[in-house]
């Protein structure tokens, strides 16, 4: 039982420092990554790139997929960008298993503890991106810790340890059972590999229980059988990592759930190709394995243990290698397959496009996940300037029967609340993550955002109100009055419109002035035009004088809020 304990403990140290590298990361280097996301415009080799890239810095293949499934549900990315970035995580996450084989070359505990070195006073005594960089090279040397301990926690059969035989003889007999059975013990170890992902929940983790076993003769003793059993179960890992994706679409829209199911289709047609040629490939990689350099094989000869690894490494980087070059050709036919899988919803369903959190105790992308906020803050500017629109529509056709366009604004602005419910939630629970403080001031101030926006909504339906009100009662307003009322609202629109345009952007100081000034004269017509109307009340109806002053205030509220919006929106750009 002590030997489980050790493992699971290993196993603890690794994942807790790929936890912790992949947050260091996100926070020294996250704002490009979302960027080189986010500017993905259909081009495959570019997707490619930046799932490597991105999946190379994170070290998790996972990460990089519950995001592109996350972009997708927000529409920061089409379905076919996103299979391009899915391509290019699962080559991305080969780095591990050139990392794992690397075990057998030297001594990790050495190196991880000079590394740990490094990263411990860059973390604690830091500040900003060297704090961040520290906490990435402190969870890179506990990432090499844990492996160090995982090789020393598994027993070497080789050298008949005779350690918790009751656990070691289950494993053994499971083993043994897979085992001497042709061709099928590979396809049966393949599935061993999924169920072994899905247990530990990380391809990485599962691929380096799956080196380090192979190295400590649990596979038997034959070197080339023992490297084809290792290949077997990393194929089963390639498909087991797919699950983790496929979690997190399901609180997701349709497209979110199709990126999904690219990846796991993607992967599953990489895995039965390559046991079509399983055995002529895998003699192909040991013979290359066998070639290797001599600086980069161990002095194990009697079994082969530096073969095995490298030759793991390189069996999982040439297969998926192969794989994306051949299925990057057919990316939008494997789009229109998952298009028919997983087909439109008939009608339209509100809560499909509610913003979730839904990576949420899935993969911890940390930072990454500010794109989604922002991108729904976004819409909700689009929102209140569509409902803006809306009222001037209401307001300037008096004859025309709009009753349908009224109803359409009161469920905008019933939308509204629930996008500032959504947004508001989503950045509580961004926050509540380890941020760098420049992301917890941008998520504050995006937080100020929604509920100007929120207020602004409720300002417009308020207008679209007692626009109705003026039409039911016959109330009948002034050419003057009319003009006074164009006046306020082109201002009202301008810094509506300047605020969409330059939301959550480096914004220049001239527009930010401009919409300043614009709030000021806002305000300064509110003043005039609702001096004249109390003139007008001794003489005039006074109903009629009392709801012109009403839309005025209105109207003066919106570009205040607006200003806010401007304001709030300068602090999260950088400003």
């Amino acid at each position: 039982m002590l030997t489980v304990l050790q493992i699971l403990g290993a196993l603890g140290v690794f994942l807790f420092g790929m936890k912790v590298m992949s947050e260091g990361v996100q926070k020294f280097a996250g704002a490009r990554m979302r960027a080189a996301l986010a500017s993905i415009t259909g081009n495959r080799l570019k997707g490619v790139l930046t799932g490597l890239f991105t999946t190379g810095l994170v070290q998790s293949s996972s990460a990089t997929t519950v995001l592109v499934v996350s972009f997708v549900n927000v529409g920061l990315l089409t379905l076919v960008e996103s299979i391009g970035v899915i391509m290019g995580a699962n080559l991305g996450t080969t780095l591990t298993a050139w990392i794992i084989a690397s075990v057998g070359k030297f001594s990790i505990a050495k190196i991880a503890i000079y590394i740990i070195g490094v990263g411990f006073p860059l973390f604690f005594a830091g500040k900003g991106k060297w704090k961040s960089f520290g906490e990435f090279v402190l969870g890179f040397g506990l990432l090499f810790l844990g492996l160090d301990l995982l090789k020393g926690a598994v027993p070497d059969l080789k050298s008949g340890v005779k350690s918790d035989q009751d656990v070691i003889g289950v494993i053994q007999y499971w083993i043994a059972l897979l085992s001497n059975k042709g061709y099928l013990t590979y396809v049966l170890f393949m599935m061993a590999g999924i169920v072994l992902t899905l247990v530990v929940q990380s391809s990485s983790a599962a691929m380096a229980i799956t080196i380090t076993c192979a190295s400590a003769g649990w596979f038997g003793t034959d070197a080339f059988e023992v490297f084809k059993i290792s290949a077997a179960v990393v194929l089963g890992e390639n498909i087991g990592t797919t699950v983790t994706a496929w979690l997190a679409s399901l609180g997701a829209n349709t497209e979110a759930k199709r990126a999904a199911r690219a990846h796991f289709l993607f992967n599953v047609i990489g895995t039965v190709w390559m046991l079509v040629v399983f055995l002529a490939f895998t003699k192909m990689v040991w013979f290359v394995a066998q070639h290797l350099p001599e600086g980069m094989k161990s002095a194990k000869k009697d079994f082969g243990t530096s073969e095995v690894a490298f030759a793991t490494a390189i069996f999982h980087t040439s297969f998926n290698l192969i794989n994306v070059l051949v299925l990057i050709w057919f990316v939008p036919q494997i789009a229109s397959f998952v298009q028919k899988w997983v087909p439109e919803k008939v009608g339209t369903d509100r809560d499909q496009n509610r913003l979730r959190y839904i990576s949420q105790n899935l993969v911890d992308l940390g930072e990454l996940n500010i794109a989604e906020a922002e991108d729904a803050v976004r819409k909700m500017s689009h929102h209140t300037n569509d409902m803006f629109k809306g009222f001037k529509k209401v307001f300037d056709n008096p004859s025309a029967d709009l009753s349908t366009e009224v109803t359409r604004l009161k469920n905008m602005e019933e939308e509204a609340d629930l996008m500032m419910q959504d947004i508001t939630e989503y950045l509580v629970k961004c926050v509540a993550r380890d941020m760098n403080a420049e992301n917890a001031s941008n998520i504050a101030a995006m937080i100020r955002i929604v509920a100007e926006l929120e207020e602004s909504t409720d300002c417009i339906y308020r207008l679209v109100k007692l626009t109705e009100k003026k039409y039911n009662k016959s109330y009948k307003f002034t050419e003057h009055q009319v003009e006074q009322f164009g006046q306020i609202t082109s201002v009202v629109g301008q810094a509506l419109e300047a605020v969409d345009s330059y939301l959550l952007r480096r914004t220049p100081p001239e527009v930010i002035s401009s919409v300043k000034s614009l709030e000021a004269q806002s305000s300064d017509m509110r003043k005039s035009f609702n001096k004249e109307a109390v003139k007008r009340m001794a003489e005039g109806d006074i109903r009629v004088e009392m709801l012109y002053t009403d839309i005025n205030n209105q109207l003066m509220a919106l570009a205040n809020h607006s200003l806010g919006v401007m304001e709030a929106s300068d602090l999260a750009s950088g400003h």
